[in-house]
């Protein structure tokens, strides 16, 4: 079945506008709240990052789920894989994040952990949506729910990350320059890895509501590989706005990115325990991420774009690591959800256990170039299935042969056609990427 209000990660837009309104988030409340919580004493908690409308929309939804008989506890600005793990450990029926993640601060979301940590399958966003549609109701006054905030909310999360090193582990000489692109790790980032005794230059970690995101964060690591080079660092981190991706920076100002950090952490892996069951990737993961997991004799596998779809497949293949060259890592060994700093210390722990710099783990792979053109079409164009289109498909791909691959792929939120081809050689990739999006633009008229 189609959904009407939920996306691929929770539902997302500009503030003020579509679904993004105190009217219809306090009527979300109230539906999560009769969906998910439906005994008298059972509890959702509500965490945000810093963007200023997170306090209208955290007031919104206490409101109706206190309307629907729900307590909620409040624990402030968190990074999203905290209120997944606090959901968890606290026993609670739901977890409610307010982030738009990545996307600047004029935009705000709202997402969803079940009890157990994970994101909602999709019979229950369905049944959220069919309650959406019906007329909202307050419970008797005598079965209002009550709120309370969790004070001590950012302690629990940064004992919980610090456990996902080895005892006996520590950072104690590692320089490390950490960007917290002014959102919700901004306390916990900085404060986990100086508990580790890593010295901490902290960067991006002073948010006014409006600047999440702008200039600084996994998405524009550029002034942190600039402060990583002037601070003479080991390495820099750099999270997004909710803290649920990261990427690196080597010593040498090259940014590092989800593909990479995976190959790092499947590498260590296999050479402390011999065995890796294996790693999911996306229909996005570079090729040479492939090939270098080929060469360790680690299983790989191509899920959708998305963390949920790579989640799932994780699940139906029982293996324990996965994610998206954009830094977002699932370490399902370790927690229920992409996790920027528990993927962080994955990858520190591989840092100090080999005595190798970062810039030397990630040379055991070498990513291909990877060219994408965005191609507009007429909405409800249906040139994917264009016979002469396959043949073109089919032409590149020979030309490229076991050593590269094409992707076309029409975009969820606008209507575009993701013209993507990978392979060794950047000229020849290029100058297949351009001819097969001119293909697509001559068959979409």
């Amino acid at each position: 079945m189609s959904r009407k209000y939920f996306g691929t990660d929770g539902i997302r837009g500009r503030v003020g506008e579509g679904n993004i309104t105190p009217e219809f988030v306090l009527r979300l409340g109230w539906a999560v709240g009769k969906v998910l919580a439906k005994a008298p004493g059972d509890k959702v908690l509500i965490g945000k990052d810093t963007r200023i409308s997170g306090y209208m929309f955290e007031s919104a939804l206490e409101a109706g789920l206190v309307a629907a008989g729900v307590d909620v506890r409040l624990l402030g600005p968190m990074p999203t894989p905290a209120i997944a793990y606090l959901t968890r450990t606290m026993k609670a029926d739901a977890g409610i994040v307010i982030s738009a993640s990545h996307n600047p601060f004029e935009d705000n979301g709202i997402k969803f952990f079940s009890g157990n940590g994970c994101k909602l399958p999709d019979e229950v966003e369905l049944a959220i949506e069919a309650q959406l549609e019906k007329p909202m109701e307050t419970v008797d006054s005598a079965r209002l729910g009550k709120v309370s905030r969790i004070n001590d909310a950012p302690g629990r999360y940064i004992e919980f990350c610090k456990r996902a090193m080895p005892i006996g582990c520590s950072l104690d000489g590692l320089s490390i320059v950490v960007d917290c692109a002014h959102g919700a790790t901004y306390q916990v980032g900085p404060q986990t890895l100086s508990e580790l005794d890593a010295r901490v230059i902290a960067m991006g970690v002073s948010p006014d509501g409006l600047n999440i995101n702008k200039g600084v964060g996994s998405t524009a690591p550029q002034a942190l590989a600039q402060r990583v080079v002037d601070e003479g660092a080991d390495l820099g981190i750099a999270f997004d706005g909710d803290g649920d991706r990261v990427v690196f920076v080597d010593h040498t100002g090259e940014v590092v990115d989800g593909d990479e950090l995976l190959f790092i952490i499947a590498q260590h892996e296999m050479q402390r325990s011999g065995t890796v069951s294996g790693v999911v990737g996306t229909l996005m993961s570079n090729m040479g991420f492939e090939l270098a997991l080929k060469d360790l004799e680690i299983p790989f596998a191509r899920a959708k774009v998305g963390d949920r779809y790579v989640k799932e497949l994780m699940e139906s293949r029982g293996w324990q690591l996965g994610g998206e060259n954009s830094g977002h890592i699932i370490c399902s060994d370790i927690t229920s959800t992409g996790d920027g700093i528990i993927a962080a210390l994955k990858v520190l722990h591989a840092v100090v256990d080999s005595g190798k710099s970062l810039a030397d783990l990630k040379s055991g792979m070498s990513k291909f170039p990877q060219i994408m053109e965005n191609v507009r079409i007429k909405p409800g164009c249906s040139v994917m299935e264009n016979d002469d289109l396959k043949a073109a498909i089919a032409q590149v791909e020979e030309e490229l042969g076991s050593r590269g691959r094409v992707l076309l792929r029409p975009s969820g939120t606008e209507p575009v056609i993701r013209v993507m081809v990978e392979g060794e050689c950047r000229d020849t990739v290029t100058r297949l990427c351009k001819g097969l999006s001119e293909k697509v633009q001559q068959l979409a008229v």
